[in-house]
């Protein structure tokens, strides 16, 4: 027997588990399979609604209790850096740039390996083999790119980062870099780095994945203006602290029947 794809995408919901940006709070995922030769106009339209992919995966938060995950993004043509920031740019010139194919490396994995022990020992991914890495960073059906970062002296691999490139922005899939290096805010020149090429490509937006009132460990993001957030079915943008409150976290969501009747598909996929 002959087994086709659906011709449209098919939602799902993970079961509850504890959620590892707030305390005492549990989370939900409602995800599609992200599949076919219409991947890449699927990953386009559905991340401009907060969707994130992992690998062959598009997902967004749909926690029963809680709302508070925000999909964050940077509008280029709004952004300045701060004097902060321009200290971090001029603390990392040394560092070259490399863009390369979605292909792992056993350099990579090693880097990868001393940030999650450092920075992320109980997290999610702590376990992570060679294997489940090369996956992370190989499987994807749309345009991706691994960017790294190296010592132009040294030739050292510095810090990481797995790009997709979407038709309005550079979404950041996820990165890692050297821990032994704090002073050199890694993470964040990333960031301004991917704003740089970003604007040379003339692409609008940088997608930073989410951003948590409350959670710590997301708090760097509310450091870059021209930031916005996707909530109530549309990007807001933040501007003074009161756009950062902790009371950005509402008690609940919508139905699932209602969240997936109100996800706009590109033609193509219907």
């Amino acid at each position: 027997m002959r087994h086709t794809l659906p011709l449209a995408p098919q939602f799902y919901v993970t079961a509850p588990q504890p959620c590892p940006y707030l305390e005492g709070r549990m989370e939900r995922k409602l995800f599609t399979a992200l599949q076919g030769p219409q991947a890449e106009k699927l990953n386009d339209s559905l991340s401009k609604q907060g969707f994130r992919r992992s690998q062959n995966v598009l997902y967004r938060p749909s926690c029963s209790d809680c709302a508070a995950c925000l999909s964050a993004r940077i509008d280029v043509a709004r952004f300045a850096p701060s004097k902060s920031q321009k200290r971090t740019a001029k603390r990392n010139a040394h560092l070259v740039r490399r863009a390369t194919s979605p292909w792992a490396t056993e350099e990579q994995y090693g880097l990868f390996r001393r940030y999650l022990d450092h920075r992320h020992a109980d997290g999610g991914m702590a376990d992570m083999d060679i294997f489940e890495f090369a996956a992370m960073i190989e499987e994807t059906p749309i345009r991706s790119r691994v960017i790294e970062y190296v010592d132009r002296e040294s030739d050292h691999l510095t810090a990481v980062c797995l790009t997709d490139v979407l038709d309005d922005g550079l979404s950041m899939v996820y990165s890692f870099y050297e821990p032994d290096l704090p002073r050199q805010s890694l993470g964040g020149y990333m960031i301004l780095d991917h704003i740089e090429i970003a604007r040379d490509a003339g692409l609008p937006y940088v997608y930073l994945g989410y951003w948590v009132p409350g959670s710590a460990k997301m708090g760097y993001k509310r450091n870059f203006t021209g930031l916005e957030v996707f909530r109530g079915g549309e990007w807001t943008r933040l501007h003074g602290d009161e756009d950062f409150s902790d009371d950005l976290n509402p008690g609940g969501t919508n139905p699932i029947a209602e969240q997936v009747a109100n996800i706009s598909l590109p033609d193509t996929v219907r």
